[in-house]
Order: structure tokens, then sequence, then C-alpha cells
């Protein structure tokens, strides 16, 4: 089997939709899985509706009715007969929908999150099926939600390899064409979670390893897995291969192109992962595997924005030993704080963390009972992999240097611009 994956930027409209089925057809359309995101923005569409929901707000109907519209729109351009079962499939989608909303009575934020959130790959995957079903090409739908079994770990959940490769191998056989959802999965009690935001390429692993796929294919808007974010930075380059342990690296620091998780099940079978352009299904794009560190050998650089700096110290001054930073990481734990940066000397304790489920307000509040904090809201970490001096020169222009940490092969700054 080959898994393939779709981003949202690949469906975002009716022409996407047309693509993926002409790229479907030119490499074949048998012995696949294909993963789906949610089209377009439709997740962050669907994030607002969720905040319009918990804040009682009047615009949580017109916001709901954004996505209706959008999705409305795509269904015109693909099916020319609105008699078509796609149109009453999707208008059940957002029945369901709005009826969760109407109905629900849990005031859990991350549990209502992934119930709602999980309706944007629903949607995406009936379309995109539909459509190749109207193509005559025979493919057959199947529900995340029933396949990938995890914890109740909202918006972030671990998933029960046993269970999962267990279900998998039962309901995929290798000559077919199968769709399915990206980012969605399901606790034992048949709630929906979801796997990280960008979790979609960790579906697309989950898959690959349960199957023993031959490789898996990213299917992006880029050429393949760049040096650099080409919308942030300028001259950017290709890499034609990278080793798994350095894409593992690169994904850990915040490389937008492969998500952290997604690499590990495919490591431990040796499982290539492909990273290609849906606008060039011909060119070679990036080969993740075993083999190069990097090729070619370029620095590449990586930025993460809206993170935290914290910078703590012991009210009576003295030293920052284990037990300080063993209590520290404990309340990162509790809090649900993701640490990308840590520096530490004999008296102080500095991290750039995520602020990524809204709890550094409370974070900080607790450390102020025990420690001396001070803290940079809305900072920038930027690393650079196989650095050289011009690099770092070329990016520390222009910008105040919070913090600067180096390595043999990486160095990393915390900026505020």
């Amino acid at each position: 089997m080959n898994i393939f994956k779709f981003g949202g930027a690949s469906v975002k409209d009716a022409q996407g939709v047309k693509n993926v089925a002409k790229v479907l057809q030119k490499t074949g359309i048998t012995h696949k899985v294909v993963v789906i995101s949610a089209m377009g923005k439709t997740t962050n569409a669907l994030e607002k509706v969720i905040h319009s929901y918990f804040e009682e707000d009047t615009s949580l109907t017109e916001n709901i009715q954004v996505i209706k519209t959008y999705h409305h729109q795509i269904l015109m351009e693909l099916f020319p007969d609105k008699s078509l079962p796609v149109f009453h499939k999707v208008k059940h989608l957002f029945e369901e929908l709005e009826t969760f909303l109407n109905r629900n009575k849990s005031p859990n934020y991350d549990y209502v999150y992934d119930q709602v959130i999980g309706f944007g790959e629903l949607i995406s995957t009936t379309i995109v099926s539909e459509y190749l079903s109207f193509l005559n090409i025979e493919n057959t739908w199947l529900d995340a939600l029933n396949l990938i079994k995890t914890d109740a770990t909202y918006r972030d959940a671990k998933v029960n390899w046993v269970s999962t490769e267990k279900k998998i191998q039962e309901n995929i056989q290798g000559n077919k064409l199968y769709l399915t959802q990206g980012f969605i999965a399901s606790d034992p009690n048949n709630f929906t979670t979801t796997l990280g935001r960008e979790g979609s390429d960790y579906t697309a692993g989950i898959f690959a390893y349960c199957l023993k796929a031959i490789d898996v294919t990213i299917w992006k808007d880029v050429d393949g897995v760049l040096n650099a974010d080409p919308r942030v930075f300028k001259n950017t380059q290709l890499l034609k291969e990278i080793s798994y342990e350095e894409a593992i690296e690169l994904a850990f620091y915040g490389a937008s192109v492969i998500h952290p998780k997604t690499l590990q099940p495919l490591q431990k079978r040796e499982i290539p992962l492909l990273v290609k352009s849906f606008y060039h299904p011909e060119a070679e794009g990036t080969v993740v595997g075993r083999g190069k560190i990097i090729t070619p050998y370029v620095p590449c650089f990586i930025v993460k924005k809206n993170l935290v700096l914290l910078s703590l110290s012991a009210l009576d001054f003295s030293f920052f030993v284990e037990e300080n930073i063993s209590e520290i990481f404990a309340l990162f734990h509790k809090y649900q704080i993701k640490v990308d940066l840590i520096q530490n000397s004999a008296i102080s304790f500095s991290v750039c963390v995520d602020n990524k489920f809204n709890n550094v307000d409370k974070l900080i509040t607790h450390l102020k009972a025990k420690y001396k904090v001070k803290y940079h809201k809305n900072v920038s970490l930027y690393t650079i992999r196989h650095f050289s001096e011009e690099a770092i020169n070329q990016l520390e222009e222009g910008k105040t240097i919070l913090l600067k940490q180096l390595t043999r092969t990486t160095v990393q700054l915390v900026t505020k611009e």
C-alpha cells in the first residue's frame, strides 16, 4: 500500500479537489489510502464557531453559515446536479454539528473543541470521495473515528497502537482506493479526539505503520521540504534528501512541513516519506529516509511566533538546583505548557514556552508564590540548524535579542521585533 496525504491547501476549492483526482489518476487509483484534511481554512473557521459558542455570542449562527456557504460553493462547482446524494450527505453533517451544539451540556472546552473541529475533515472527505465516484473512480470512504483509537486527552490524544493496528488491518484490503480523515480519532467511549494541530500528517504515519506501507507521500503547495518557510525567509532552497533523525530534529524545532510525531512510526519500520508538490506531481520533491543527514548541506531556518519567555530566579538568591527544576516542570505538565527552549545558570532558569492552551497566566501566578518571575509575551524563537556566521548575522539584523543559545549544530535566538 501507498499512503497519500492531502492538506487543507490542496482541497481549498473546487479546482483543488479536481487536482487531487488528477494526481490519483496519474499515480494510480489502487493500493492506496488517501488521508485528507479539512478544506482550506475550515479548521480556523470552526475554531471561531467554538469561541462564539462558549462566549454565547450572537455570531454563532453566522459563523456556521460562513462554513456552510464556503462548502456549498465548492459543491456547486464540482457537481452539476443538486439532487446528487453528496448535497444531502454534507447537509446532514452540518445538522449533526448543530445538534451537538444545541444538546451539549459539557463545560469542558477541549472536549467540545474535538467534537466540533472534526466535522471539517468529515465534510471534506465526503466531498472528495463523492467527486471521485462522480468521475467513476471507485473508492471506499472510511471513518477514521472507527479506526484510530486513542485515550481521552482531548486536543492532543495518545494513540492506542494495539487497538488501532488491529482495526486498520481488519478494514483495509491491499488492492483498493480508500479515503479517510486526517487529524481525528476516537477515545474508548467513541467520542472524537484529535491528534494535535497539523495532525493529519501523523494520521498518514499511523496508517503507514499499521499497514507496513511502501511509502508515504505528503502532497503540498511547495516543491518539497525547503530549508526555510518562503513566507518568512528569502532565497529558500529545496532539500532533496533528509535523514529521519534530521527531519525529527527539524520537526522538533518547529518546521511546519512535517508533523513532529509523524516520523517516529515511519522510522520504526523504515518507511520512506516523500514530500511533493500537488502542482507538479512528476517532480522529485524531497525524500525522508535512511541516508545522508541533509542534501544539499545548507543552513535551515525555523521560526515560532507568539511564544512566552519566562525567566525565574529564587527570591533569596539561592542556587537553582534539580529540586527547583523538577518542581517547575511538574507545573508545566499541570498547565499543559510546551517548552521550546531551556537555559539555566547558577541562580536563574529561563524557558521559552508555547501558550497553546492559554494557561501561561495561571502558571505565572503559581510561580510567583516561590520565585521572582520576569516574562516577555509575543516573542519569536528562531532556530538555525547547520548554521554559519553569515546566517546568524543575517538573522540578528534589526532584532532585539533576548536570549541566545548555541550548540555544535544549532543556534537559537529569542527575539522581540
